[in-house]
């Protein structure tokens, strides 16, 4: 009863604490007891103790190499020289054997077989020997057998073995010859010390032999894929795949992800920006870690693959506002300084004139804004500067100040065939004839009717009033129509268009008796003569 819980408690701690199945490269070593059992001559066999110790190299999970040597006592059961057979023989036996193990475990079944050399001394020898036997020497044998191994653990093992011992020649272990050969049967008990555990880690990596296996790994391999992580760091640091270079396929390898560029092994964009890791490093040169590597407001991949803006850059277009800006706020272009090409830059258009910036005309009056702030200095947000009725844009284009009201209303002549028009408002020096600056706006009210009528013709003649002499006067008349033809020349209308006549007092339009009169007949006229 107590033999069979002990067997039953061996049976337990062996398939609870004995599952490895990694043997490669482990080594045994065990020491046995047990006994033997003489096949010879004699008519009655005697039970011999038997001691073993050995050594064991595991080849693999299946095979392993035994060198061992055993000690025993082969003999008749009650030793009587006259009996024909009766012997006592003393054994010493080193041997070589192979053990064949189909299955690893807690419970190791195995087949042993190999070659021994009995080194033998009869003790003992019954009249009927064979006078020439030797009796002290040796001879090669065979050795087959089975047995069973109980793991305690992962090191101690219970190792129970038989095994038949066959000498190759028949008088030597009992000198009477039948002509069979001598053996011995033999029962061993043994102890067994495996070192190294099933936990083992022969490259070191982290990971047991067992686990590689399993995962398809290389034991003797740290680094299976050559990524640059080990392949236990892989497994149980960074949940990459030990068996690829690149677990995600960014176009980094694992080791540099880690090791380099801190982003994740298993995850292809780790910012998740839009660009995987491998563009972000080898290509766009941006910060795989960062989803808006230049902090603009915009993520890269945005800015690589809507945008087409710079992701290193804030401001791609130099203008002063980050591309994030001009997209999410302002709608402009981001590529371009000047969106809507109106000659101000986005960033003047916003901040310094408060202008639309995608807007190139904002007021609406007909001069883009960055004519009216560079060139007419006009109000871009307001379409009549000078509030005098008449847009900017229309002012410049009939050639008025659009920063002067008093240039708004229409001075233009009609002009009709052979009709004199008395153009008021042209002033001279006095006695002179230098046309003075408030003369302008009459004066461009000319040039504008003869600019936008290229087909009119007209006389232009100067009056005075009665005093001073006449010969004076005529020759002053004269000169201030030839001033007035000359202004206009020089503002771009032919001269073949435009001829003159000084008429001095000659001419007068009401008496000269008085001197609002003689102011009305000192004066300049238009008449269309085409």
């Amino acid at each position: 009863m107590r033999l069979r819980h002990a067997l039953l408690s061996l049976l337990a701690m062996a398939s609870i604490n004995a599952t490895a199945d990694e043997w490669d490269g482990r080594w045994t070593l065990g020491l046995g007891g047990g006994g033997t059992l003489g096949v010879s001559e004699a008519p009655e066999q005697a039970f011999n103790l038997l001691g073993r110790i050995y050594g064991i190299y595991h080849i693999n999970n299946y095979v392993g190499i035994e060198l061992g040597a055993q000690t025993t006592m082969v003999s008749s059961k009650e030793f009587n020289a006259a009996t024909w057979g009766d012997y006592s023989t003393s054994i010493l036996q080193p041997d070589l054997k192979l053990r064949l193990y189909p299955v690893r475990g807690g419970i190791q079944p195995y087949l042993t077989g190999g070659m021994g050399m009995m080194l033998y001394t009869v003790d003992s020898v019954a009249n009927s020997a064979d006078p020439a036997a030797t009796l002290d020497g040796s001879v090669l044998s065979a050795v087959l057998g089975a047995g069973i191994v109980f793991m305690i653990g992962d090191n101690f093992g219970i190792d129970v073995q038989g095994t038949t011992n066959l000498s190759l020649s028949d008088d030597q272990i009992n000198p009477t010859t039948d002509g069979n050969n001598d053996a011995y049967w033999g029962l061993m008990f043994g102890l067994s010390y495996t070192f190294g555990t099933s936990s083992a880690d022969r490259d070191g990596d982290g990971l047991t032999n067992d686990d590689e296996k399993v995962r398809g790994t290389n034991p003797d391999n740290p680094d299976t894929d050559g990524d640059g992580l080990q392949d236990g760091s892989e497994v149980n640091s960074h949940s990459s795949d030990p068996l690829k270079v690149d677990t995600d396929g960014d176009g980094l390898n694992d080791g540099a992800e880690v090791n380099e560029h801190s982003t994740n092994p298993t995850k292809a964009d780790t910012d998740g920006d839009g660009l995987d890791d491998g563009m972000e490093v080898n290509t766009t040169m941006t910060d795989a870690t960062k989803a808006d590597t230049d902090g603009d407001g915009l993520q890269d991949g945005a800015e690589v693959n809507t945008h087409k803006t710079d992701p290193k850059k804030a401001d791609s277009d130099g203008e002063g506002l980050t591309d994030g800006s001009e997209v999410n706020n302002h709608k402009t272009n981001p590529l371009a300084a000047d969106s809507d090409n109106d000659g101000l830059n986005d960033r003047e258009e916003i901040e310094t004139y408060q202008t639309a910036p995608m807007n190139r005309d904002t007021d609406n009056d007909g001069l883009s804004d960055g004519e009216e702030v560079m060139k007419y200095k006009t109000q871009p947000k307001v379409a009549d500067t000078d509030r005098g009725s008449i847009l900017d844009g229309v002012e410049v284009k009939r050639g008025t100040n659009p920063l002067n009201a008093d240039d708004d209303i229409d001075r233009r002549p009609k002009l009709e065939v052979g009709k004199a028009i008395v153009l008021e408002g042209i002033v001279f020096e006095t006695g002179k004839s230098t046309i003075k600056a408030e003369s302008e706006p009459i004066l461009n009210g000319v040039l504008q009717t003869l600019s936008e009528n290229p087909e009119v013709f007209v006389m232009i003649t100067g009056h005075t009033d009665n005093v001073g002499k006449r010969n004076s006067n005529m020759k002053l008349s004269q000169a201030r129509a030839d001033a007035v033809r000359a202004w206009l020349v020089a503002k771009g209308i032919e001269s073949k268009r435009m001829s003159t006549m000084g008429y001095g007092p000659d001419r007068p339009i009401v008496p000269n008796d008085t001197d609002e009169n003689k102011q009305k007949n000192r004066r300049i006229e238009f008449e269309r003569v085409k």
